[in-house]
């Protein structure tokens, strides 16, 4: 399955790969990603398509745990 990813996310040092290695290591394959800053806030906001087997929700939780990430929307691409 295909799932769509809307993060918005610090400006830190290794924020990005952060959110990328997470999503490789719970089984979430990068497809696509896009990022680029928010002009209104020191946040970037990051698209990224990913596929995988398993359940959107598992890759949402793990994601907002992490400290950089400030949302995190998941859903299936159509």
């Amino acid at each position: 399955m295909h799932y769509q990813l809307d993060v918005q996310l610090r400006q830190s040092e290794g924020a990005l790969a952060r959110v990328l290695g997470t999503a490789q290591r719970r089984g979430y394959w990068p497809l696509s990603m896009q990022a680029e800053t928010d002009p209104r806030s020191s946040a970037w906001t990051l698209s990224m398509k990913v596929e995988s087997e398993r359940s959107a929700h598992g890759l949402k939780s793990q994601l907002d745990k992490l400290h950089d990430c400030l949302a995190v929307e998941v859903a299936p691409c159509r």
